[in-house]
């Protein structure tokens, strides 16, 4: 009843390396019935070089654990040899091995994309700190023309500035992925916070003459006030950023009985369709050119994906290329 239950596959074999026993989770994984393995060599249930080493080794008195890849899925194989009483030499007999097999699809993706951020990381602080040094050095070795010293501080400036920016949307994403319960909860109306964030807005959508409303109905969400309000105004900057000449943006909040819709428009360039699954990645950028000379550090939609999670959150896209984008983001009352 125990082993039948597991989540974990399991599987006893014969000191020859016949499938004494297996449970229904590793039946499941290895997509076999067991009363057609049972009895036969271990072979029949996978095929793999890791799982051939690794039930080898533990026949042979040893412990081994490995990785390997079926049907899409990722897992840990832990093969154990099962001992009984020594023999004449001294040494325990190898009765037979038990084989352990977990699904780590999840944890091997986490792991992927912590050596990708890593990465990205390393690469986005680099640029802006390269160019930095290299203007410090012009300056400090008394190349530069005195006329060109305001020009060489003004680059320094700004890339101190996204440096800045960059940092400080890591620390945000890292409380989120630390799911921080030390944040403060209060109720917050998102009406409100998407005409603050409008109002800073207003003038950078003005030089393009883009023109922005909001809309709606006051509606509490009870959460943390600087996500949302960051959630909120990475959607609007996004809508200001990414949106043609003289283009709108669109925001409305709309209060039902059941949930609170928060929807964000523009009439922009759009996100071709084979983008719109990775755009709330960290670091993925879909105009990599347009979104460097934004400023943008290609961390915006990921805090947004991460805030709205917090909250409990579902969000959503709806994009054409050429046409805008609209970012809906539905909250349970």
């Amino acid at each position: 009843s125990v082993t039948e239950n597991m989540k974990e596959g399991l599987v006893l074999l014969s000191s020859a390396g016949a499938v004494l026993s297996i449970n229904k989770s590793a039946a499941e994984i290895f997509q076999c019935r067991a009363e057609t393995v049972c009895g036969n060599h271990y072979i029949a249930l996978n095929r793999s070089i890791e799982v051939h080493e690794a039930a080898e080794a533990a026949l042979q008195g040893r412990h081994c654990d490995v990785r390997f890849e079926l049907n899409g899925r990722c897992y840990q194989l832990f093969a154990t040899p099962i001992t009984e009483e020594r023999g004449a030499d001294g040494r325990a007999q190898v009765a037979g091995a038990a084989v352990l097999v977990q699904d780590i699809t999840e944890k091997a993706s986490a792991e992927q994309m912590r050596r990708e951020f890593t990465a990205n990381v390393s690469h986005e602080l680099k640029t802006p700190l390269t160019s930095i040094s290299g203007y410090a050095e012009i300056m400090k070795n008394g190349i530069a023309k005195q006329e060109d010293i305001p020009r060489f501080a003004g680059h320094i400036y700004t890339e101190s500035a996204r440096l800045i920016s960059l940092v400080d949307d890591i620390i945000q994403l890292s409380r989120l992925d630390e799911h921080d319960q030390k944040m403060p909860r209060e109720e917050v109306d998102l009406l409100a916070l998407s005409r603050e964030a409008a109002d800073r807005l207003r003038e950078r959508a003005e030089k393009r003459g883009i023109r922005m409303t909001v809309s709606g109905d006051p509606a509490a969400v009870y959460g943390v006030r600087t996500l949302l309000e960051e959630m909120v105004y990475n959607l609007c900057e996004n809508a200001v950023k990414y949106n043609a000449e003289h283009g709108l943006v669109t925001v409305r909040v709309k209060k039902e009985a059941a949930h609170i819709t928060l929807t964000v428009a523009d009439t922009g360039i759009g996100i071709p369709p084979e983008h719109q699954a990775r755009i709330f990645e960290r670091f993925y950028r879909v105009d990599k050119s347009h979104s460097k000379e934004t400023g943008g550090t290609g961390l915006g939609l990921s805090i947004v994906k991460n805030a709205a999670q917090y909250h409990n959150a579902r969000i959503s896209l709806e994009s054409r290329p050429g046409e805008g984008s609209k970012f809906i983001v539905v909250f349970d009352c």
